[in-house]
């Protein structure tokens, strides 16, 4: 149980770093059988075309963030819709696993730590380079992707 807890918290992180790339991941590992939400109220993750949806969506916002009038995630909107995919993914994890509000809570909590620690890691590795933002935000989407794809394949 305390694998399924982890890997709640540690999916919310992803939603900290990029919001759409936690979803996608619980919705293709459901799609694949990793993860078995069948006949729950979150049985529509694994729907034939969600993962491709939330992949697609995924994708925009990895290409969004380059774009330089691209908000901090650290303002609400941003923000809230960061905590909510944590939550969202997090409450999938721990329903298959007959713990949906912990996961929540945890995809919660994980993705305020995520958006807050991303943000300053990536500001402060931006920084150490002489300010080239580009070559850090790649690395960080190299994480996000690489961190969801360990998590639901070897924590689930």
């Amino acid at each position: 149980m305390m694998n399924i807890l982890i890997a709640a918290f540690l999916i919310g992180v992803v939603a900290g770093l990029r919001a759409i790339s936690a979803p996608a991941a619980v919705s293709w590992a459901t799609r694949l059988g990793l993860l078995s939400l069948g006949g729950t109220w979150l049985g529509w993750l694994g729907y034939q075309w969600t993962p491709w949806i939330f992949t697609v969506a995924a994708l925009g916002e990895i290409i969004n963030d380059k774009l330089p009038n691209t908000p901090s995630r650290k303002v609400p909107p941003q923000f809230i819709t960061r905590v909510l995919t944590g939550a969202l993914s997090g409450a999938a994890i721990g329903t298959a696993h007959a713990a949906t509000v912990a996961g929540a809570l945890l995809g919660a909590g994980g993705a305020v730590v995520g958006t807050l620690g991303g943000a300053e890691f990536r500001g402060r590795l931006v920084r150490a380079i002489g300010g080239k933002d580009l070559p850090i935000a790649l690395l960080e989407d190299c994480i996000t992707v690489g961190s969801a794809i360990l998590i639901v394949r070897f924590l689930l």
